[in-house]
């Protein structure tokens, strides 16, 4: 036996046996108007929140704010992009691409998180490649804390999920605050209801 196969083999002979995972409680949910605390603490993270009245209007808040010239990827058929995506794009080809729009299963008021897998990305890299995220979140959609998140079967049953809360953000000692260092420059949450299924 070869010397890793031999070290695998004493590893996964010392591993403990198997145990349920403990139960996650419930904590006193904080109620109110999810919607309104979701949009604080998105904003106390640097992200912010927009109204449409439908998909169709994306498009438009979209050229609004980055302007007519800005390249598209969309994750989601409600928003059409100008740069196809689909499961066969190449992570790096996205390195050029200004907005990337995606639809979130799900958000957290607590956070200001939305919950976003590989299912709704497409490719995991439009998260992180691209200069600005925009998400679409359907305000029926919205749980009111993070221990909601895992009692869900889509989390447990995720190949890769994130719970994403605002852009990516980084200060250095004197306190000079980064966005876009090391993902997105800013994440807009379109407040628009899902498709209907069916």
């Amino acid at each position: 036996m070869a010397t890793r196969e031999a070290f695998l083999a004493k590893v996964r002979q010392a591993q403990p046996s198997a145990r349920p995972r403990p139960e996650v409680p419930l904590f006193n949910a904080a109620g109110g108007d999810l919607r309104a605390r979701f949009a604080a603490a998105l904003q106390a993270m640097g992200g912010h929140c927009v109204e449409a009245t439908a998909a169709g209007d994306v498009l438009a808040l979209i050229r609004e704010r980055f302007g007519d010239a800005a390249s598209v990827a969309s994750a989601t058929p409600e928003v059409p992009g100008t740069r196809d995506l689909t499961a066969d794009t190449e992570p790096a080809s996205l390195q050029d691409i200004d907005v990337g729009v995606v639809r979130a299963r799900f958000g957290v008021a607590e956070t200001g998180s939305v919950w976003l897998s590989d299912r709704e990305y497409v490719v995991n890299a439009l998260g992180y490649i691209v200069q600005h995220l925009v998400v679409l979140l359907d305000p029926a959609q919205l749980l009111d804390g993070l221990q909601d998140v895992y009692r869900r079967d889509d989390f447990r049953e995720a190949r890769y999920a994130a719970l994403v809360t605002g852009p990516s953000a980084t200060a250095d000692i004197e306190g000079v605050l980064i966005r876009g260092a090391q993902g997105v420059r800013s994440l807009t949450v379109v407040w628009v209801a899902a498709p209907r299924k069916g």
